[in-house]
């Protein structure tokens, strides 16, 4: 016995990313350069703040030569005084400043947030 085939329903295909595809293709010059500019952004501060660690430590090093070798006294608790309140206040402020200052009239700040993300997180 011969089974009668019924004609499917052309159904709407819902999963179609034709119109998004098209309605992101003016965007993706942007996108493509706001995250490679935030990545070299990342990837930039890092090394930075590497940079000023190492100074940072450098300086340590030398003040407590200098110290052990009776050539120069240091008032550490005054600098720890005039530190906390940069510490306390400095990185919360200093993270919405530069926040703010590196996404200012970026018309692909999402885009950048994440490449900055991903360079700040990137092994280099």
């Amino acid at each position: 016995m011969a089974e009668a085939k019924l004609p499917l329903a052309v159904l709407p295909d819902t999963l179609s990313t034709a119109p998004l595809a098209s309605a992101l293709r003016p965007l993706l010059p942007d996108l493509g350069v706001g995250a490679l500019l935030g990545f070299a952004t990342g990837l930039a501060l890092r090394k930075l703040g590497r940079f000023v660690l190492v100074a940072l430590g450098l300086l340590f090093l030398t003040l407590q030569l200098l110290a052990s070798l009776d050539l120069v006294t240091v008032n550490w608790l005054r600098v720890q005084a005039l530190a906390e309140p940069w510490l306390h206040q400095g990185g919360e402020a200093g993270a919405e400043w530069l926040g703010r200052m590196l996404t200012a009239r970026l018309p692909f700040a999402g885009a950048f947030t994440a490449g900055l993300l991903v360079g700040l997180r990137a092994r280099g």
